[in-house]
């Protein structure tokens, strides 16, 4: 282990962190350019096959840029997409980024780091950073937004070259090391350990854009919200957020098991879309969207009295014809994602006639991601880690949620050897109780041994 990396494990300070030695290189997880070709021939590539862990060398840090000691990661279905080249190869989001020039030259590389979630201690900051300093414990926000674009003042989802950071953008954080734009970083929620924090901003923050921000569905007391993939880590996010609005949750799952799980996040309306006979077809024709919604409809009728004033869709190809379908005269469908396919199919005569609405949603800006941390610092929001794997195991951890056989969020410890590291805050912890922070935890998935670090 670098002595970089071995001062912050010892919770030094920041005379003590400027003193020890930033590393020539890093271990990381990270994809090749050599592969793509490999990958983008095979019918059905499996990122096992493409997601390596290794040492890469260390960047040079930007004026406005942090460089931050990750403590623990998550996997993002972003990941997913990166290591099987999909939709879109990420090589490409680098090389037109490195066309820039100046500082954005360093992301076009043959290698790619990825991660888009990351939680741990500032060890370096830029000559322009003012807000952060050594030994600072943070969560990074995966939004890199250009300042200078004027659209980025009204809402940096806006503005044109805003980027997900680790996978429009190099450097990402399933590694010892990320390198992030200081306008990234927020406080860690003292009370939660490091794997538990940084599962938490990319999905949570975009299940709040979605729901609760202004740019949303602004869900509302009495609402009703049907929720596609309730268990994965936007869904169970969602289920808290419109229980905490005052809402309805309606969760959809895909088998009895996760249905058990979800009621245990709390959401006691759940539709098995098993039992209904609605499975992972995508339905191609007007005729079999109408039937399989008219199921759905009469399942959620069934369950709560009324059709769903909002839908939160981000399954995409395979659900959203689905979701126009049942949502109610004068509803709202909420996308983001489209993990089974970009590619959706509806009835536009019924969107029109019915007066609903699309409200399309990617992440979130840095103000939604602040206030989704806070309801973290309070409590209010609970994470959904169901099981950690270390760094050196995330190619099958990625295997996990490509395959949909995880519930939450799958964690990944980086440079923290054990979980349940990292907390300052024990006393909202006791009080707020484990049960409620950890819902969907698994413990028998997590590696309590002591992860060696390169």
């Amino acid at each position: 282990m670098d002595s970089l990396a071995s001062a912050v494990l010892a919770g030094a300070g920041p005379e003590e962190l400027a003193r020890a030695e930033v590393p020539t290189d890093y271990l990381a997880a990270h994809l090749r350019a050599e592969d793509m070709p490999r990958a983008l021939a095979s019918p059905a590539p499996d990122v096992r096959e493409y997601l390596h862990v290794g040492r890469v060398p260390m960047p040079v840090l930007a004026p406005d840029e942090v460089l931050v000691a990750v403590m623990a990661s998550s996997i993002n279905y972003n990941t997913v997409w990166s290591a099987t080249f999909s939709p879109v190869p990420t090589f490409k989001f680098l090389q037109r980024f490195g066309a820039l020039g100046g500082w954005a030259k360093r992301h076009d590389l043959p290698y790619h780091v990825v991660g888009s979630d990351a939680a741990g201690v500032v060890v370096r900051v830029g000559d322009g950073v003012r807000r952060w300093r050594a030994g600072d414990r943070v969560v990074a926000s995966c939004v890199q937004v250009d300042d200078h674009e004027p659209a980025s003042h009204a809402d940096a989802m806006l503005g044109g070259d805003q980027r997900i950071w680790g996978y429009e953008t190099n450097f990402g954080g399933l590694a010892h090391y990320t390198v992030v734009r200081a306008s990234q970083l927020l406080p860690k929620p003292a009370h939660l350990t490091w794997e538990e924090s940084a599962g938490n901003l990319l999905t949570a923050a975009t299940s709040y854009r979605m729901l609760i921000s202004e740019r949303g569905a602004r869900v509302k007391l009495g609402d009703v919200v049907l929720i596609w993939g309730a268990t994965g880590g936007l869904g169970a996010f969602a289920v808290q957020l419109v229980k905490r609005a005052g809402g309805i949750p309606v969760g959809v799952v895909s088998s009895e098991a996760k249905a058990e799980l979800l009621r245990g996040l709390g959401c006691h309306v759940v539709i098995n879309r098993a039992e209904i006979g609605i499975g992972g077809e995508v339905p191609r024709t007007p005729q079999r969207t109408a039937e399989l919604g008219d199921r759905l409809a009469r399942a959620i009728r069934q369950a709560v009295g009324e059709d769903p004033h909002i839908v939160f869709d981000f399954v995409g190809e395979a659900t959203f014809g689905l979701s126009v379908h049942v949502v109610r005269r004068g509803g709202t469908v909420v996308t983001c994602g489209s993990s089974t396919g970009y590619r959706h199919h509806y009835d536009n005569g019924v969107l029109t006639t019915r007066l609903k609405r699309i409200v399309g949603s990617h992440a979130a800006n840095l103000q939604e991601q602040w206030e989704c941390n806070r309801l973290f610092q309070l409590g209010l929001l609970s994470p959904v880690v169901s099981a950690v794997h270390p760094l050196e195991n995330v190619a099958e951890a990625a295997r996990l949620v490509q395959q949909n056989q995880h519930v939450g969020k799958v964690g990944v410890l980086c440079l923290a050897p054990r979980t349940g590291m990292g907390v300052t805050d024990p006393a909202l912890r006791a009080r707020i109780g484990e049960d409620r922070i950890n819902p969907l935890r698994n413990s028998e998935t997590d590696t309590p041994e002591p992860v060696l670090a390169g």
